[in-house]
């Protein structure tokens, strides 16, 4: 009877404490095993080069590659090796980058040991696996009604919102008038069914309508 190989991880965070956790959980599990260890996203993509591993345990928040763009990467170049976002963010923008980028998977970092290995498994299998909590935000996004898109002046009124101009101050920004702002919000008000100013910002934040200042 042939012996079963394990399945070969890479762990990829920035933050020494915790990917020194996630080594140590899955350190003793049998039929994994950790082939090397990355803080930021190039890191990782030479690592991924260098052990053509099975999974790829991936943070969404790094130093010199985020782990949007490394997801994007390792699966451009290596398709074969499934990445896993593990992340302690759960915003509806994080969710549909990370997804979108390629991961087959997207986990929190308070997912147990067992759900950790259990998820690895599955992943190598070409299973998608997702932490329940974002499994419910991707399901009610897309029972969401559909929302007509933002203008390009919209966007422009809404970014200067952010920069905490008043409606006269955005006006001069963008040289109309204080009526045509109050106009755009109350549309854009609309179409992201929020009743103010701070709450359409959010939204369009965590919609990735709109990047952080």
């Amino acid at each position: 009877m042939s012996e079963v190989t394990a399945l070969r991880v890479v762990v990829v965070d920035d933050h020494t404490v915790m990917r020194a956790g996630v080594v140590a959980l899955l350190a003793g599990e049998d039929g994994i095993e950790i082939v090397g260890e990355a803080a930021d996203g190039r890191a990782a993509l030479d690592l991924v080069e260098r052990h053509d591993p099975d999974v790829a345990l991936v943070d969404l928040r790094m130093p010199v590659l985020d782990g949007v763009t490394t997801t994007t990467e390792i699966v451009a170049r290596h398709p074969r090796t499934r990445v896993l976002i593990l992340t302690t963010y759960d915003t509806d923008a994080d969710i549909e980058r990370g997804v979108e980028a390629g991961a087959i998977g997207y986990l929190l970092k308070d997912t147990t040991r067992e759900q950790l290995v259990d998820a690895i498994r599955a992943a190598a299998r070409g299973e998608t696996v997702l932490a329940p909590r974002v499994a419910q935000k991707l399901v009610a996004r897309l029972r969401r009604p559909v929302q007509e898109a933002l203008t390009a002046r919209e966007t422009d009124v809404l970014g200067a919102v952010a920069d905490g101009l008043t409606n006269a101050e955005i006006g001069r920004r963008l040289v109309i008038s204080e009526a045509t702002v109050k106009t755009h919000l109350l549309r854009l008000f609309a179409k992201l069914d929020v009743n103010d100013r701070t709450r359409a910002v959010v939204v369009a934040m965590e919609r990735g309508l709109l990047r952080p200042p």
